[in-house]
């Protein structure tokens, strides 16, 4: 099983989210990404991006001394874009 660790400790909303997607964009299904994060925000705002990806959160911790929250994300099959979808190919095929 492939493992990822993005260590967003210090970044402030929405970036422990982009580095989160960042990583998560070719990883292949099943990898496990451990996030660790001081922004309080990103105990909802992670959360909420694994909803809207189809991801699984399996694990969110508080680790003290210092303290931040760590998360663990499992990567569910990418949507595949080979058939183009959204990509405008509607468009561009029409007579002007």
């Amino acid at each position: 099983m492939n493992a990822i660790e993005v260590d967003a400790r210090g970044l402030r909303c929405p970036l422990p989210v982009i580095r989160l997607a960042a990583a998560a964009r070719y990883a292949p299904a099943g990898t496990r990404i451990t996030v660790l994060t001081s922004d309080p925000a990103a105990r909802h705002d992670i959360p909420a991006w694994c909803r809207m990806r189809d991801h699984e959160l399996i694990e969110i911790a508080e680790v003290s001394d210092p303290t931040y929250l760590r998360f663990v994300v499992v990567v569910r099959s990418q949507p595949s874009n080979a058939a183009g979808g959204g990509s405008g190919s509607a468009r561009s095929s029409r007579a002007m």
